[in-house]
């Protein structure tokens, strides 16, 4: 590897570890959940194309890759609408097991 594919690994690595602290961390709202998990797909999305970009593996895989991102954002969006349209707000804290 040379020293510019080492920066950019080390930049998607960073990306998905400062996604996880945040998925952990700001656990108050959906949206920041949600936000988070984004970034989290943006990071390893970094990370394979930069793994994947020495094998010469084809882009098919990314493009697959791609496609599942974004459906798992668009499914994301929708809960927090349904979540919002029956909740009033989407805080974590008013949610409950027990409620249908």
């Amino acid at each position: 590897m040379t020293s510019f594919s080492v920066v950019f690994f080390n930049g998607g690595l960073l990306m998905v570890v400062s996604g996880v602290a945040a998925l952990v961390s700001y656990r108050k709202h959906f949206l920041n959940a949600l936000l988070s998990l984004e970034f989290i797909m943006l990071g390893l999305f970094w990370l394979l194309s930069c793994v994947f970009s020495g094998v010469g593996v084809e882009s098919y895989f990314f493009v697959f890759f791609l496609t599942l991102a974004a459906c798992e954002g668009a499914l994301g969006l929708s809960l927090l609408v349904s979540v919002v349209r029956t909740h009033g707000n989407d805080y974590f804290n008013s949610f409950s097991i027990l409620e249908c």
